[in-house]
């Protein structure tokens, strides 16, 4: 099969590869991309591991999506999450919580939180629950997980409550 030209923004940054018109998104970003955080757990939509957020907003199970499609749109994926060596407080509330065992969902788990966060600033846990119930976790049992998004909740909404500094304040 011909392989098309697809140029890809993926975490700010632009990724020109070629791939058969049939290579999901998933497989682009890690085997063209170099970007493994995303995982691929069953190629069939059900787990919610391979999960991206498409133009800042939109979870997308990646591997229902081909990467010709993509082009155009801003991607996020995990490894996008972190900024200037900071965890993002999602990766953080995880971290604190103890909302990972195996890690293989973890990635999927925080893009959908961080999609869910963007449109819900102040989840409750039965909001929470709700939107990741596309995500599987075989481990955790999902209790500190819900726990670790509503602490990334207060965090991020702590953050946008802060008043800003300006030089007459230093």
């Amino acid at each position: 099969m011909t392989k098309q030209r697809v140029e890809l923004n993926v975490n700010g940054e632009i990724h020109e590869i070629q791939v058969e018109p049939r290579k999901l998104l998933a497989y682009a970003l890690r085997d063209e991309c170099g970007l493994t955080g995303t995982h691929v757990g069953c190629d069939s939509s059900s787990c919610g591991c391979c999960v991206v957020v498409l133009d800042g907003e939109t979870p997308v199970k990646s591997c229902t999506m081909f990467a010709v499609q993509a082009e155009g749109h801003d991607i996020t994926t995990v490894e996008g999450l972190a900024q200037g060596g900071q965890l993002h407080p999602l990766q953080q509330g995880f971290w604190d919580q103890h909302g990972l065992q195996c890690g293989y969902c973890t990635p999927g788990m925080l893009m959908t939180s961080y999609a869910m966060l963007k449109e819900y600033p102040e989840p409750t846990e039965e909001d929470v629950r709700k939107f990741l119930s596309g995500n599987l976790c075989r481990c955790t049992g999902y209790n500190n997980i819900v726990k670790a998004v509503l602490q990334a909740a207060k965090a991020l909404g702590a953050e946008k409550s802060e008043p800003e500094t300006t030089a007459a304040d230093d």
